[in-house]
């Protein structure tokens, strides 16, 4: 019995030895990590973060899309702050030489994702490209010749130029590796472009879904979070589910009526802020109908924008009485336009339409109807043009209303619409130059029916030709004026921006702009 027993007490502790050393060599595999340790390693593996914005993109060339500056790949010489005012970002610092020459030294220690050195013959480089790449940029930086050494750029236009820091916090100004580019082929650096961000691409699926991963070498301060998945989907319905069951952290433009039920999870809530946008129709004047002001004026007065802010943006939402908002030193200083059917059928009358016997307007045996597209990856703009739909037909007006996948495209590449509801960031740089270049030159990128008024491109030119701050907000507002007289848009409403975020989401808040999402300052808990 004794022999028994000192038998399986032997047994017992070599057993118990085995699995002591056992664990003891599993806690020191791997390198000899120890379990500490590789705990905060695992915990760091698990910081990822997915966001899902309202547009899709088929490339990520940074001169050509803006999500490659929102998803934090690619950086520009300047930036917005938070108070709208232009700061330095891969520019330590910029001076006017004279009227047309502008130094801009860039800042030391930046690297590109392939780690090699930022410097100012790299940023002359990527402006040419860009300029190449984008009309759209060329026209709005109006650069003659650059001349780079060591870290310092000049850069003369082709005419004075006092705007020229703040056109570049323009996505399309994003500086990227020209020299990886042509390694890599365009293709292959269209889905993976080299920039200088906090972050890099791992895989792209184009109009799906970007992988990104944290670069460590980032000039400043390695990101929080170590993996990113930036996806893309158009249906505000989908994205509000994603949010709601967690799949998604942060959900950019969730329908206003889904904010009520998002915020009764304790997860879940969401930030509606005063943007810098607006909700604009616009309208096709190469349409001989829509030549007419008195057609664009009784349309103007149609719109209900007391109902679109109550009833639409549920108060996600300010009337709109110009392109920019009251709020701003520029912006709209007029009242809002009130609802007017009596009004707007007076016009109609007077642009000599009149009503038959099925109660329709008509002119020369021709009813009144007009074709209407909207897009749904901004949710209140369908739901806008349903309400203009039916105010319209109470006085004898058939709207049409289709739904397309781009509005952009759709502009350029038919003709054959009248009314198109559409969507501008009209002061995302802290000024009113940006939105009246682009909406009412030649040539700009807003001016998709090629546009012209006379009255309104001498007020732009002025205020092209001007750098006093307070003189531009003038002229700012004499443009505006021209504008708002010639009726070449009917704006509607300045909509917050609606973001929707879980609760382990910290260190971030959705700004005005809309440029910079994916930081180094992201976190979660």
């Amino acid at each position: 019995m004794n022999s028994l027993l000192d038998t399986k007490k032997y047994l017992a502790v070599l057993l118990a030895v085995v699995l002591l050393s056992a664990a003891a060599l599993a806690a020191c595999g791997n390198n000899e990590i120890p379990n500490e340790a590789a705990q905060g390693r695992a915990a760091e593996a698990e910081k990822q973060v997915t966001v899902i914005r309202n547009f899709k993109t088929a490339s990520l060339d940074p001169h050509n899309s803006w999500e490659t500056l929102r998803a934090g790949i690619v950086e520009t010489l300047v930036r917005m702050d938070d108070n709208l005012e232009v700061k330095p970002w891969l520019a330590a610092k910029w001076e006017a030489a004279d009227d047309v020459t502008w130094v801009f030294t860039i800042r030391e220690g930046v690297t590109f994702h392939d780690g090699t050195k930022l410097d100012a013959a790299a940023v002359k480089a990527s402006f040419e490209r860009g300029i190449a790449a984008s009309k759209v940029l060329a026209g709005s930086l109006k650069i003659a010749s650059m001349e780079a050494k060591g870290n310092e750029l000049k850069i003369v236009t082709s005419e004075p130029h006092p705007a020229l820091p703040s056109e570049l916090v323009s996505p399309y100004a994003s500086i990227m590796s020209v020299a990886a580019e042509e390694a890599m082929g365009t293709e292959a650096f269209n889905h993976a472009p080299v920039g200088t961000g906090p972050f890099q691409v791992v895989k792209f699926i184009p109009n799906i879904e970007a992988e990104l991963e944290r670069y460590d070498g980032y000039w400043d301060g390695k990101a929080k979070v170590n993996k990113v998945i930036y996806k893309f989907n158009e249906d505000s319905n989908v994205r509000a589910l994603a949010l709601q069951s967690k799949e998604a952290d942060i959900v950019y433009s969730v329908p206003t009526e889904t904010v009520v039920s998002i915020e009764q999870d304790k997860d879940l809530h969401v930030d509606s802020i005063a943007g810098l946008r607006v909700h604009y129709l616009l309208y096709n004047q190469q349409k001989p109908l829509l030549q007419n002001i008195k057609i664009r004026q009784a349309i103007d007065l149609l719109l209900n924008r007391e109902s679109v802010a109550k009833e639409i943006m549920l108060g996600n939402g300010t009337p709109a009485s110009g392109p920019f908002n009251s709020s701003l030193p520029f912006g709209s200083k007029e009242g809002v336009q009130p609802s007017d059917a009596k009004a707007a059928q007076k016009l109609l009358e007077e642009a000599g339409f009149k009503r038959n016997g099925s109660g329709k307007l008509e002119k020369d045996g021709k009813e009144l109807t007009l074709e209407l597209a909207t897009y749904s990856a901004r949710p209140e703009l369908p739901l806008i043009a349903q309400l203009l739909q039916s105010d319209a037909a109470k006085i004898g007006v058939t709207i049409h209303i289709s739904t397309v996948e781009n509005a952009d495209t759709y502009i350029r590449e038919n003709k054959e619409w009248d009314i198109v509801t559409y969507s501008s960031l009209s002061a995302p740089r802290g000024d009113g130059g940006y939105f009246l270049n682009s909406a009412f030159m030649p040539g700009g990128s807003l001016n998709g029916t090629d546009y012209e008024n006379d009255s309104i491109i001498d007020a732009v030119k002025k205020l092209n030709a001007t750098s006093d701050m307070a003189e531009r907000a003038k002229l700012t507002q004499a443009a505006v004026k021209a504008v708002m007289d010639a009726v070449p848009h009917s704006y509607v409403i300045y909509p917050n921006l609606i973001v929707g975020m879980n609760n382990r989401v910290t260190g971030w808040e959705p700004g005005p702009e809309e440029y910079y999402i994916i930081t180094n300052q992201l976190d979660v808990k």
